[in-house]
């Protein structure tokens, strides 16, 4: 088994606990160097949340500022980055600046004596989207069901509300239908969630609504709860709400993406 193959078999290993553990990280690639250089394409490493190389190698310090300013930036916004870190004399040939982007690409100023230049690919590996849906209704089960075929990772326990990063989205399903609605409201809408909405009339979420406010919570707060859950398609069953719902997550999602630059 040559070298190669047992660096990208820790790397795999990596990456897998990384994922399991749901945190952030991002592969980076060598695709392209000029000059003398100590790491030569092909060359990969794995980067942790921080922006610092777990697994892997992309050669001496010369390109680690500029790898770790670029990772930090493709987990915040969900979007690969290439990034160029050349001699200063070149870039200036060039008439660029390090920092300036140019077509996709992110230039850097490499300092190092050995005055190569190297490219490297940065991509970002984000936790799916978080669903959790709050309740034991038939909607409840339902959605539970059909979401992890959208690529949403489904949970009934209410996570830790700490701030997630900007592209890491959170959003709560309320469909208690009867069992506990105001608890989960109130659970609910202590979270950073990018989004809450809770199954049931509009009429219903009223006199909720009213008994939260009543209890201390921010009126706006309550306001910002979308009911009823979902997009009007005219759903009738457990199965149709579900739908419903999903088809305003997957929504919100895209929409989301395409704040931050990435296709939908």
């Amino acid at each position: 088994m040559s070298p190669a193959e047992v660096l990208s078999d820790e790397l795999a290993r990596a990456a897998r606990d990384l994922r399991t553990r749901d945190e952030p990280f991002a592969f980076a690639t060598i695709v392209r160097t000029a000059g003398a250089t100590a790491a030569k394409p092909g060359a990969k490493a794995l980067l942790g949340a921080d922006g610092t190389i777990l697994h892997g190698w992309l050669g001496g310090g010369c390109t680690r500022g500029a790898v770790k300013k670029a990772a930090l930036a493709a987990l915040q916004s969900g979007q690969p980055q290439l990034v160029s870190v050349a001699p200063e004399e070149l870039l200036a040939e060039k008439g660029i600046s390090p920092g300036d982007q140019v077509e996709g690409t992110r230039f850097a100023r490499n300092g190092c004596p050995s005055k190569g230049s190297v490219d490297i690919f940065i991509e970002p590996c984000l936790p799916m989207p978080q669903l959790v849906v709050l309740g034991a209704s038939p909607v409840a089960k339902a959605l539970a069901s059909l979401a992890p075929q959208f690529h949403w990772a489904v949970t009934n326990d209410m996570p830790d509300a700490e701030p997630a990063p900007a592209s890491h989205q959170k959003v709560i399903v309320i469909a208690t239908q009867g069992q506990g609605d105001i608890p989960a409201l109130q659970q609910a809408l202590a979270q950073d969630a990018d989004h809450v909405a809770f199954v049931g009339s509009r009429r219903k979420f009223e006199a909720l609504a009213a008994k939260l406010i009543e209890a201390g919570i921010a009126p706006a707060l309550v306001q910002s709860v979308k009911a009823p859950a979902g997009l009007d398609l005219g759903a009738v069953t457990p199965e149709e709400i579900a739908l419903s719902i999903l088809a305003e997550l997957v929504q919100i999602r895209r929409l989301k993406c395409a704040a931050h630059g990435n296709a939908p």
